[in-house]
């Protein structure tokens, strides 16, 4: 039941302008988790980048985890305004203190510990065929009512499969080296604020699949500076938790955005805190928008 605590709670998408396919500015998923509803645009490389630092500490097992890591995401848009294909994944490396009798010991892994390549489609955006909304002459009230439209979503589906090859110690027991993940995406644009919802089958066929919620509102106070808060639950045999995801992204370039965030959760098996700063580039090939290109033959 947890999943449907995503809906009703705040999370960070790290975006400035998504009100089309292709935007004038960068269109980055960082430094969030999820994913936005559209695509970067036909013949736009993305890359989006960063680096992590952080601690989990289990009060059960008596284990101490410092860790460091680096993400990694690249988005390529081609063939229609609607399609995407990314890779995303994360390097992790941690060492584990723990206490044996009168010994301290510790001991080091580290390797790739996700590895995901999917594609993601727009099947629905409410603004392409949306008539532009003109105020009633007649009547004051017809003009102050709420328009419920503006809570239809836009809607992506995205599927994809993770990989890992040679022997990856952050593989648990029952994991396979290949495994699908799907997920069902959301996003609405009210002006300054975005929200972004995503819910994720992840692991599908394993033992232990991983199921997860993210729910993502995002605020910009001008058009270079946003700030975010993000929630995002994982139920699974094997982990489940709640995290909270805060933070801040600025728009340097068109092309270039930076970002710094942090994250905590809500448990001690085991707590966790993470900081996190990154970057993202787009290498902007992209003509002209599909869109107005429709709107010159009209």
């Amino acid at each position: 039941m947890r999943i449907y605590l995503t809906f009703f709670l705040f999370c960070f998408f790290g975006s400035f302008n998504a009100t089309a396919q292709y935007t004038e500015t960068i269109n980055s998923n960082r430094p969030g988790n999820s994913q936005g509803a559209f695509a970067v645009g036909p013949m736009v490389l993305q890359v989006e980048t960063g680096a992590k630092l952080g601690n989990d500490t289990h009060e059960l097992l008596q284990t101490d985890t410092d860790l460091w890591g680096i993400d990694y995401a690249i988005r390529f848009g081609f063939l229609f305004e609607e399609l995407e294909i990314n890779l995303m994944g994360s390097y992790l490396n941690q060492t584990t203190n723990y206490v044996v009798g009168a010994n301290n010991e510790a001991y080091e892994i580290s390797n790739f510990d996700a590895n995901a390549i999917g594609v993601k489609y727009l099947v629905y955006d409410p603004n392409k065929d949306a008539k532009e909304k003109k105020p009633n002459l007649y009547s004051w009230k017809a003009n102050q009512r709420f328009d419920w439209s503006t809570l239809v979503p836009a809607v992506s589906l995205y599927a994809g499969a993770n990989f890992s090859f040679g022997d990856n110690p952050f593989l648990y027991e029952g994991q396979s080296k290949f495994s699908p993940r799907a997920a069902v995406i959301s996003q609405n644009n009210w002006g300054p604020w975005v929200l972004v919802l995503n819910i994720i089958a992840d692991r599908i066929g394993d033992d232990s699949p991983t199921y997860s919620g993210i729910g993502t509102l995002t605020h910009s106070f001008s058009k270079k500076f946003a700030v975010f808060g993000e929630f995002q639950t994982l139920i699974s045999d094997i982990y489940s938790d709640e995290i909270v995801r805060g933070g801040f992204a600025y728009l340097f370039h068109k092309n270039f955005q930076a970002d710094i965030s942090g994250l905590i959760n809500f448990k001690d098996t085991p707590s966790r805190w993470q900081v996190a700063t990154g970057v993202s580039y787009r290498f902007d090939w992209h003509k002209q928008d599909q869109y107005l290109e429709a709107q010159q033959e009209l």
